[in-house]
């Protein structure tokens, strides 16, 4: 969601919902190699108008579509940062409010308070059982474990 907000303030507002669509294409793909073409239309279609806008989106390629070397079901958990902000935005509502009333101590204990009431309603994170398979490094390809037939085979 950064991403798209970032590229999109490179763009004038007429040609915002466009590009937005555009940028879920690339994202939403089933596969890297779908997602490689969406993204290259993107850069052809912007790059002549609105260089800046595409330069922003080019810079990070790697790093955006990292996703497709973990498991299908870790990729929606993967594209998004929302627990995070929600999380942190709970505790910035708290401390905003008890502005100097704390010591530093004190203040880092409420925090550790609020992350842990955070914490309870959290989700389990989707395909928990693969994240065994992601710490000893088996690989993925389009969200799908490589076995040794397919790396012989590429």
């Amino acid at each position: 969601m950064h991403k798209t907000m970032n590229v999109l303030n490179c763009l004038p507002k007429s040609g915002q919902a466009k590009a937005k669509q555009a940028l879920h294409e690339i994202w939403q793909a089933e596969t890297k190699e779908d997602a490689d073409k969406a993204f290259d239309l993107f850069l052809e279609t912007y790059e002549p108008k609105y260089p800046k806008a595409t330069l922003c989106l080019q810079k990070d390629r790697g790093e955006l579509m990292a996703f497709y070397d973990f498991p299908a079901q870790h990729w929606q958990s993967i594209r998004t940062c929302n627990p995070i902000e929600s999380t942190f935005g709970a505790i910035r509502h708290r401390t905003k409010r008890s502005k100097g009333c704390l010591s530093r101590d004190g203040m880092l204990h409420m925090m550790f308070k609020l992350g842990q009431c955070a914490e309870k309603k959290w989700r389990r994170l989707r395909g928990f059982d693969y994240l065994g398979k992601v710490v000893t490094g088996i690989k993925f390809k389009d969200g799908i474990e490589v076995t040794e037939v397919d790396q012989v085979a590429a």
